[in-house]
């Protein structure tokens, strides 16, 4: 397939955004300049972007767009005297994925330095030490430095500061393949600012604002400012959600790449719209639009706050698949992207006062 240079930069700029819950500035920069040729912007005290399109009219429905800009991070809790770094998470991780790990620890110049999560050698392992996942607070970084004052003085790390993975953005062109880290919800993020670049020419029956949203990782607190906000008329969540396709049972498999969006009808937070949940997918068999849908036993996402705002709003959740989202290392595809943004356009092409009303 064809690939649009000004949506891999855009992915790339995303991905690379050094930006967990609570220091989303990275993302909200990197987003900037892709948007302002269709979008007026507007950021709050939450660190909230919002995508005003320049043609919205202000007398009609409001569509809201949502993708959160944060990542699973960690926070520096303290130095060990060993010049070790102790950390909080920021977000959920699988913390027996994390030794040998490679990470960036923002320092109090604001430089981002180097560090891997400490991994005991096999040779100094007991068997003890290989049963059961560690506590977070069992596990510590490091930076190199051989003391506490070493990491304050000479590193200068300090309490409070923002880690994430150091993984960066690689594109495989041949097989249309990406990697990298913080797919959740960076591709998300790509997609809505896509889909917005796609109505930019489009009349519309609907007014469509955009929100990247903060701090999603840490129980959807931006969403919660942001749509009260907006006070829009129904919402589409994106988000970067887990690929099942490389450990479930094919009959159980719900989240492929290749496959198009998916779309839940649940997860443990929210009962999506079922009406704007029909809508959709009936729409993507009509136009014959790959689109994947799901009943989730786990996650959770903006739209759960969202749907239960003001007067309660019509949401739903469109998922990239991504594979291994909570590490440090991810999978997704330039096409699963590209679906997404196509579909989610052909649904705010269609959406018009009746039909919002009737959901």
């Amino acid at each position: 397939m064809k690939y649009d240079e000004y949506c891999l930069n855009l992915i790339k700029d995303l991905t690379n955004a050094k930006a967990p819950s609570g220091f989303e500035e990275e993302t909200i920069e990197a987003a900037r300049k892709y948007v302002l040729e269709f979008a007026d912007v507007e950021e709050d005290k939450m660190r909230n972007l919002y995508l005003y399109r320049k043609k919205n009219t202000g007398n009609k429905p409001v569509v809201m767009l949502d993708a959160h800009s944060d990542e699973v991070g960690f926070m520096v809790h303290s130095i060990r005297p060993n010049g070790t770094i102790r950390v909080n998470n920021l977000g959920r991780w699988t913390n027996s994925t994390l030794p040998a790990s490679k990470v960036k620890v923002r320092n109090a110049e604001g430089k981002w330095i180097s560090g891997v999560f400490v991994n005991k050698p096999a040779h100094f392992r007991s068997a003890a030490d290989n049963k059961g996942e560690p506590a977070i607070s069992e596990l510590s970084i490091d930076i190199g430095a051989t003391s506490d004052k070493e990491a304050k003085e000479v590193y200068k790390i300090r309490m409070g500061e923002p880690i994430v993975s150091a993984a960066t953005y690689e594109f495989d062109e041949e097989h249309g393949l990406i990697f990298g880290k913080s797919f959740d919800c960076r591709i998300g993020c790509a997609a809505l600012i896509e889909t917005m670049r796609r109505l930019n020419d489009i009349e519309l029956d609907v007014d469509v604002v955009g929100v990247l949203s903060s701090q999603e990782e840490v129980g959807e607190r931006g969403a919660k400012v942001s749509v009260n906000h907006i006070k829009p008329d129904v919402a589409i969540c994106y988000e970067g959600c887990p690929a099942d396709d490389t450990f479930t049972e094919p009959y159980a498999i719900q989240t492929a790449l290749r496959k198009g969006p998916m779309f839940r009808h649940m997860d443990v937070s929210v009962i999506c719209s079922p009406r704007l949940q029909r809508f959709v997918l009936d729409l993507a068999e009509k136009k014959k639009m790959d689109v994947q849908e799901s009943v989730r036993e786990g996650g959770g996402n903006d739209a759960a706050v969202i749907q239960t705002a003001l007067d309660g709003i019509p949401a739903v959740t469109a998922g990239v698949p991504v594979r291994y989202i909570h590490a440090m290392n991810c999978i997704t595809t330039y096409e699963d992207f590209e679906k997404t943004a196509a579909l989610i356009t052909e649904v705010v092409k269609a959406l018009n006062k009746d039909i919002i009303e009737g959901l």
